[in-house]
């Protein structure tokens, strides 16, 4: 434990990847619940991002997992144009072992007792049931169905922003943005990847996908014979010959030493989050004439949609928000043309700069 502690304060206190505001640690005997809420900025306002529930191999693991996920809701909540900070829970175990209502509710009393500085969502291992359950004990929580007041599932809107993405992407590779004839990979193709893989076959694309869960790959496959193929697994599918687009759409860390040296892809740009495993990653992927859309910014259709509930939930309006996800990363790549470095940074920057503008803003 003592291992533990050392390694996270030292992310928090003394390094670039800290700077986190608050970071709580929840537990609750009685239900099993062991949580960990991080937020990393509240600049541009209450820390929106969502609720991961994973069988963690770690403690240490579950905690580092909060804090680069929190810290990169702040920038896809600056890039998205909200006047909401960043942050994100993860509850620690198997969903499908430990999930209960009770649980739930001790969850729920959590982020309650922050009072708005956190506002919460689904991610991956919760669900909107999940987030109808949670918001019984707090007004702090979003993604919630429509018959509790609630925009539905979030899934739709960022795979839909994903989609705008890879438009902006070929427009800015191949003059086009069309993905018609283009042979895109799509990994994970679960809550966000499936809606991805019906845009992407309705513009034309050429799809090939994988995913740990034999059920999920089966269900695109009955639902479009012959249209889509697959492979085993994510290693296979970044060495599809041909490959134009790789979609890394489930875990994080997708990008990495072995991966990007053995992509086929000329363009990466897809729905999960935290995709560069390292610093470096993208430099990589630049010296090899690979164009990264930065994750954060093109999944972001989701965190509008579950936002607009604040306010009073309607698509229409989310919807033309998330379109505009195709001109932001436009904005990203002649930037970074601009300043001559990767997508990543450039994106890095102008996040960093509006949040510092809000604190300037603050201080007079």
């Amino acid at each position: 434990m003592t291992e533990m502690t050392d390694g996270v304060l030292h992310t928090l206190f003394r390094t670039e990847q800290g700077g986190h505001e608050q970071v709580v640690l929840c537990q609750d005997r009685a239900t099993g619940l062991k949580a960990v809420i991080a937020i990393h900025s509240t600049a541009l306002g209450p820390a929106l991002g969502g609720t991961r529930f994973h069988a963690y191999a770690s403690d240490e693991e579950a905690v580092m997992d909060a804090l680069n996920l929190s810290r990169g809701m702040s920038y896809k909540n600056a890039l998205a144009g909200l006047d909401l900070g960043g942050g994100k829970a993860v509850i620690i175990g198997d969903p499908d072992v430990i999930k209960s209502e009770e649980l739930l509710l001790a969850y729920g009393r959590f982020v309650e007792s922050l009072g708005g500085r956190y506002v919460t969502a689904c991610d991956v291992g919760t669900y909107v049931a999940d987030m109808d359950i949670v918001a019984r004990e707090t007004r702090w929580a979003t993604g919630r169905s429509p018959e509790n007041g609630g925009a539905g599932d979030s899934s739709v809107l960022t795979a839909f922003g994903v989609f705008q993405g890879m438009r902006a992407s070929a427009q800015h590779l191949w003059g086009d943005p069309t993905l018609r004839g283009r042979k895109v990979g799509v990994a994970g193709v679960g809550k966000v990847g499936h809606y991805l893989v019906e845009h992407l076959l309705a513009d034309g694309a050429e799809v090939v996908i994988t995913d740990v869960r034999e059920e999920s790959v089966r269900r695109i496959l009955e639902k479009h014979p012959g249209k889509v193929t697959a492979v085993l697994d994510t290693d296979a599918l970044i060495r599809v010959p041909g490959l134009d687009i790789y979609a890394p759409c489930a875990l994080g860390g997708a990008l990495n030493d072995e991966s990007v040296p053995a992509l086929t892809a000329r363009i990466v740009c897809g729905a999960a989050n935290n995709q560069l495993a390292h610093p470096g990653i993208e430099k990589d992927l630049e010296d090899r004439g690979i164009l990264y859309a930065p994750d954060y910014v093109v999944n972001a259709g989701g965190v509008i949609q579950v936002a607009d509930e604040l306010v009073g939930f309607d698509f229409d309006r989310c919807k033309a928000k998330a379109t505009k996800i195709f001109d932001t990363t436009l904005e990203i790549f002649a930037r970074a043309k601009t300043d001559g470095i990767p997508p990543a940074a450039a994106a890095d920057r102008i996040a960093e700069q509006r949040m510092a503008d809000a604190r300037a803003a603050r201080a007079v």
